[in-house]
């Protein structure tokens, strides 16, 4: 498995990141026995459309296209793209190769290396079948974005702009809001829930203007959570948690915010 830079002579370069002359892109080679090729070529069939489904919310708009059999290569028997319905339609994400054992036969016909591979409690002696798997990572981050972005009538005229990402993948879990960023002994107490927590989550400190000002940027960034340290923090060390998705809030005691985190 790598990922790496690749480039192509993009003749119409468009749709944003979607088609580029340079982007990032994965691939996995995977060796198997050749009576081995269907079962496994179903394993990562399967495994990587379990993949997008974990990193999207809309599964719905995910699904797999075969190539018809009269439009693969020559050597390949099956290949799958797993699709996203993009707002210009289905495209393709990542595509599942059954490429056969022409790689390394090509290579050793002319390379002169024996690439075959002798089984170690058979001696059985064979040349490798490969199941591939390729996908472009700019495109899954674009069709990510399309999959979280929304854009909320609160009523009033008042548009809330959410990114809607899986937690997992957010820039950041938790924002930490002071109240008042000019009171020293709230800034404090915040700061020592900041260090607590940054120890095992991804915590940023935002203490810029008011606080719903604040919620929002949050939002647009994709923050799922955001604590705010107040007068009553000081009283009974409780604070207010408030989640990205839903906008409710509800207060938890300090020594339960890791586990309630990562519910």
């Amino acid at each position: 498995a790598q990922i790496g830079k690749a480039f192509r002579n993009e003749v119409t370069p468009n749709k944003l990141t979607f088609r580029t002359r340079e982007f990032e892109q994965w691939d996995l080679e995977f060796f198997v026995h050749p009576n081995d090729m269907e079962k496994w070529f179903e394993y990562w069939k399967e495994e990587r459309m379990n993949f997008y489904k974990g990193l999207y919310r809309k599964t719905d708009n995910l699904r797999f296209y075969e190539h018809p059999q009269d439009k693969l290569v020559f050597y390949a028997k099956k290949a799958f793209d797993i699709e996203y319905n993009a707002p210009w339609g289905w495209t393709e994400n990542e595509g599942i190769h059954w490429r056969g054992d022409y790689d390394l036969t090509q290579h050793s016909q002319f390379s002169g290396k024996d690439l075959t591979y002798t089984d170690p409690k058979t001696n059985e002696k064979y040349t490798p079948n490969i199941v591939e798997t390729s996908g472009g990572v700019d495109r899954t981050l674009l069709m990510l974005l399309f999959d979280a972005y929304e854009e909320e009538d609160l009523g009033g005229g008042n548009i809330r702009t959410v990114l809607k990402i899986n937690p997992e993948i957010a820039a950041y879990k938790v924002a930490i809001f002071p109240l008042v960023g000019n009171k020293e002994d709230i800034v404090k107490k915040g700061r020592d829930i900041f260090d607590l927590l940054s120890q095992n989550i991804k915590v940023v400190w935002d203490d810029r203007g008011n606080i719903g000002k604040r919620y929002r940027y949050q939002d647009e960034i994709g923050t799922p959570y955001c604590i705010t340290i107040d007068y009553e923090t000081l009283e009974n060390d409780t604070v207010t948690v408030r989640d990205r998705d839903s906008m409710e809030q509800k207060r938890v005691k300090i020594e339960d915010l890791e586990s309630v985190l990562r519910s």
